[in-house]
Order: C-alpha cells, then structure tokens, then sequence
C-alpha cells in the first residue's frame, strides 16, 4: 500500500520533467554558452577587442531596440524575405504541379532541373549585383533562385506520392478537377509543401542577409558591414545576434503554422501524443 504514492509520485515527477525539462535544459544551455564566451573573451588567445564579452554585446544589442533605424533595418530585411519567399511558393507550386501533373513534362524537363538545382544561390550573387546594383531586385533575386527549387522539388515529391488505386478511384468515381484537387491530391501534396516552405522560409533569411552583406541593400546585413567597416565589433556581433533570433523566430512561426495546418496528419499527430 505505501508504494503505490510513491510510484505514482514518481509517474507526475516524470510527467512535470518532460512538459518543462527541454526548456529548463535550453536556457542552460544559453547560459552555459553565454559562460563559455565570457571567460573565452577574457583569457582566451583573442582581444578582447575583436571578440568582446557578452557582457558588453548583450547591453548594446538591448539598447539597439530602442533606436528607430533599428527597427528600419529589420524591416528592410524582412519585406525582401517575404517578397522573396513569397514569390518562390507562388512560383514554385504553380511550376511544380504543371510539371508533376505531365509524364512528359517531367522527363523533358528532369536534365535541366537537376542541372539548374545544385548552383548555389549566393554563386548568382554577382550576376545579381551587377544587373540591379545594391537594390532590392539583387536581393529577390537571390531570394527567388534559392527557395524556388526547395519548394518546387517538394511539390514534384508530393505528387509523385500520390497512391495510384486511389488515382484510379477518383477516375472511376468521375471527380471532377476540384474534387481531385480537394480530395486528392491536397492531402497529398500539403505535407510536402508545408516541409518546404517551412525549410525555405529559414533559407530565404540566410540569403537575404548573405545578398545584404555583399551587394549592399538595405537591411541587417549591410548594418554588419557597416560595423565592420567601423572598427565595432560590439555592434556586428550584436547584429548578428539579431539574425540568428530572427531565424529562430521565423522557424517556430511556420513549426506552429504547418502543426496547425496538419494538424490531422500522422506526424503532427504523433508529436501531440508524444
């Protein structure tokens, strides 16, 4: 009788540790890292004027919030990621269901597509700068090259995948297009292509900051430039800082977005349970 409290005392233990043990076990991790820095800083074989502490980083990344060109500047930035990526899933969904819809198309245009796939985007960059200078155009540009074939490759999986008796089902039923689309091939099609939108949203803010940096539009990646430039590392590193906050947002925006979205898929499902 006296071990049954004890055990389930044990079962809410467990149950509390997995609801908050990544959280507490992630801001240790910040900690630990933020640690690791300072003391790196401090007696590590690098001046501390080239790799300042987070004791100084940090204070100059809050007081960055509340500078108005601050805020510009990011918006800067992410108005040519949404334009960019924006125009990629608009893109690459219409191309990726022409092509996944044809057998002939696919295999006409398979050369050319594993050709094109491979270059990396910021390889584009200075065919990019020179066509429109440091404009916004070089950054779609690079934007839209990179995330297009992320989201179309997703597309052209997701029809591949569809199941044939189930295709030959709806022929025999007599569907109609809509009803295809709706029934079918929705169903289909919309984990694959909330994948990759989901992995070119994060690409699309790498390579607008990456386009920034170089070519010189406006945004983050300029202002690192420009610190550098400058002679203040407190000020890149704190912008870089900005970055890698913005992906971490950007990611776990379109996470909660693609749960919501399928939320009556197996994965999503699943994750839930567990």
């Amino acid at each position: 009788m006296s071990t049954l409290p004890t055990r389930e005392h044990r079962v809410r233990r467990a149950a509390r540790w997995t609801a908050v043990g990544p959280y507490v076990l992630g801001v240790a991790g910040i900690l630990a890292a933020l640690i690791v820095w300072e003391l790196y800083s401090a007696f590590g074989p690098v001046s501390q004027h080239h790799l300042p502490p987070p004791s100084v980083v940090l204070p100059t990344f809050f007081t960055n919030l509340t500078f108005t060109q601050f805020w510009l500047t990011m918006g800067q930035t992410m108005w040519a990621w949404f334009l960019g990526l924006g125009i990629a899933t608009l893109g690459g969904v219409a191309i990726g269901l022409l092509i996944g819809s044809s057998n002939f198309l696919r295999s006409a245009t398979h050369t050319t597509i594993e050709f094109l796939r491979p270059i990396p985007a910021v390889g584009l960059i200075p065919l990019a700068a020179l066509l429109f200078g440091p404009r916004i155009g070089a950054e779609l540009m690079i934007v839209v090259y990179g995330c297009f074939w992320i989201i179309m490759i997703q597309v052209l999986y997701g029809i591949t995948d569809i199941d044939k008796v189930a295709n030959d089902t709806v022929h025999t039923m007599r569907m109609t297009w809509l009803q295809r689309v709706r029934h079918l091939v929705l169903p289909t099609l919309l984990p694959y292509l909330m994948t990759g939108i989901r992995i070119a949203a994060t690409v699309a803010l790498i390579l607008a900051i990456s386009s920034e940096l170089i070519v010189g539009t406006p945004g983050i990646g300029r202002s690192v430039a420009q610190a550098q430039l400058n002679d203040n590392p407190p000020a890149m590193i704190a912008l870089i800082l900005t970055a890698g906050l913005l992906g971490i947002l950007v990611n776990l925006i379109f996470r909660f977005i693609e749960r919501k979205v399928l939320f009556w898929h197996s994965s999503v499902r699943s994750e839930v349970a567990v």
